[in-house]
């Protein structure tokens, strides 16, 4: 599947609203995890197909929940700074071309730190990277 620009603004949307605080490198492994799920190998998965189904399937990204204080910014309603806006394009593109490896180790799953604790999910799961505020995952059961 040929990823459209609609692909590249979702995600980019996506690392804006997950990991805006985080680096490049940050950000790009956010978006691998993204991409990880893009490329299950399953004809229908239940992730969504393509990028921006994987990103705006409910409940997976919590910037997209509508009562996040993201949302509004990645739905357009408010303008997203064209700064950091840039960095999360960057990130989307590395990512998508390939161009940048997989540093979470085929992660689909992470969570923030700045959670009081870690998810359930994260029980029999397998750690593959912690980097900046974020900790990363695969084999979640």
């Amino acid at each position: 599947m040929t990823p459209t620009e609609r692909d590249r603004d979702v995600l980019a949307r996506t690392l804006w609203g997950e990991a805006r605080g985080e680096t490049l490198a940050g950000q790009i492994a956010v978006a691998w995890t993204i991409r990880n799920r893009v490329n299950d190998g399953r004809a229908k998965s239940w992730w969504g197909e393509g990028y921006a189904g994987v990103c705006l399937k409910p409940y997976q990204f919590s910037c997209w929940n509508k009562n996040d204080p993201n949302y509004p910014y990645l739905c357009g309603s408010k303008s997203i700074p064209a700064a950091g806006f840039a960095r999360a394009q960057k990130a989307a593109d590395l990512v998508m071309s390939g161009a940048e490896p997989d540093s979470t180790g085929g992660a689909t799953h992470y969570y923030a730190t700045t959670m009081p604790k870690a998810p359930t999910w994260t029980v029999g799961a397998k750690q593959t990277l912690k980097l900046g505020h974020h900790v990363f995952f695969k084999d979640v059961p």
